[in-house]
C-alpha cells in the first residue's frame, strides 16, 4: 500500500500552485505561438514596420538628391557642349548653303554668257525662250486652286477614270495641261509660284503635292504667262485644254481666275543646262 502524500491535506493549494494558469489561456497562448502571434501586439509591429519604411524611404531620397547633386556639374557641362556642337554644325551649314548660292550665281552667268555666244543676234530671243533670263511683259494670270470642299466632286467628267477619289484636289496631270495649253496659245514664257519653267522643266506629284523641277508647291497656284494678253486668254479658253479647265470647274469645283495682265513680270530659271546640237554628215558623200 502506497503511503499517503505529506501534503495531502493540502491538495487544494497543491492544485492552485500547479495549475496557476488556466487550461484555456494555455491553449491560446500556444496556439498564438504556432501562429506566429506571439510576442509583441499587432498594432505595434504595424508601427515600427511602419517606421522602418520611412526611415528606408528617408534614405533613398537622400541618396537619391546627393547623387544628382553631384551629377548636376556633369549634366550642365554636356548640355553646354552640345549646344556648341549645335551652334557650330548650323554656321557650318551656313556657310556651306551661300557656297551653293555663289556656284549657282556663277553657273547661271556662265550659261548666260554661253547662250549669248551662241546666239549672236538672237541671243535675246534665246535667252527668253531658255529661261535664261528675266522677262516681263503683256500676258495673262491664272490662279488654279482646289475646290472648297476638296473631298467631294461631280460624277463623270475628265477625271471619271482617273482613279482619284479625292477629286477637288489639283493634280499635277491638271497642270501639266494647262501650262502646255498656254505654251500651245502663244505663250513666250510660262512660271507657276515664281518657278520659272524651261523646255526641260517636270511637273509631277509628290503624294499630295506637286512639283516643278523637284520643288515643292502649294495651292493656289498662280500661272503667269507672257505673250499678247487678249489673244492668249481667248485661244486658251477655246482650246482643248482650256476646256478641260472649264470642265474640272463645273464638275469638281476647281477655282480658276482668268485675268489679262498689261504687264508681268517672271524671273529667270535657276538652273539652265546648256546644250548643242551639231548636223549629222553621212559619210560617203560628197
Amino acid at each position: 500500500m502506497r503511503p499517503a502524500r505529506p501534503d495531502a491535506s493540502m491538495s487544494l493549494l497543491t492544485n492552485v500552485m500547479d495549475h496557476s494558469l488556466d487550461d484555456g489561456y494555455a491553449e491560446a497562448a500556444a496556439r498564438r505561438k504556432t501562429s506566429g502571434e506571439g510576442g509583441m501586439p499587432k498594432t505595434l509591429r504595424a508601427r515600427l514596420g511602419l517606421a522602418v519604411g520611412l526611415v528606408f524611404a528617408a534614405l533613398i531620397v537622400t541618396v537619391g538628391a546627393a547623387q544628382a547633386r553631384v551629377a548636376a556639374p556633369v549634366v550642365a557641362k554636356e548640355r553646354e557642349e552640345l549646344i556648341d556642337r549645335i551652334d557650330q554644325e548650323t554656321e557650318a551649314a551656313d556657310k556651306l548653303e551661300d557656297s551653293v548660292d555663289e556656284l549657282r550665281a556663277d553657273v547661271s552667268a556662265r550659261q548666260r554668257e554661253a547662250l549669248r555666244d551662241s546666239g549672236g543676234d538672237r541671243s535675246a530671243l534665246v535667252g527668253i525662250l531658255s529661261g535664261a533670263v528675266a522677262v516681263h511683259g503683256p500676258g495673262v494670270r491664272l490662279v488654279v486652286n482646289d475646290a472648297k470642299d476638296a473631298s467631294t466632286g461631280g460624277d463623270g467628267g475628265p477625271r471619271s477614270t482617273t482613279g482619284f477619289s479625292d477629286t477637288g484636289r489639283v493634280r499635277d496631270r491638271d497642270m501639266q495641261r494647262v501650262v502646255n495649253g498656254l505654251w500651245e496659245s502663244g505663250a513666250e514664257a510660262v512660271s507657276i509660284n515664281g518657278q520659272r519653267l524651261t523646255a526641260l522643266s517636270a511637273i509631277r506629284a509628290a503624294g499630295d503635292a506637286i512639283l516643278v523641277d523637284n520643288r515643292p508647291l502649294v495651292p493656289p497656284y498662280t500661272v503667269l504667262a507672257v505673250g499678247d494678253g487678249g489673244e492668249l486668254s481667248d485661244r486658251f479658253q477655246n482650246s482643248a485644254d482650256g476646256l478641260y479647265l472649264h470642265a474640272l470647274q463645273e464638275n469638281y469645283g476647281i477655282r480658276t481666275a482668268l485675268s489679262v495682265e498689261d504687264d508681268v513680270r517672271l524671273p529667270a530659271a535657276p538652273s539652265v543646262i546648256v546644250r548643242t546640237a551639231q548636223p549629222i554628215t553621212e559619210k560617203g558623200t560628197s
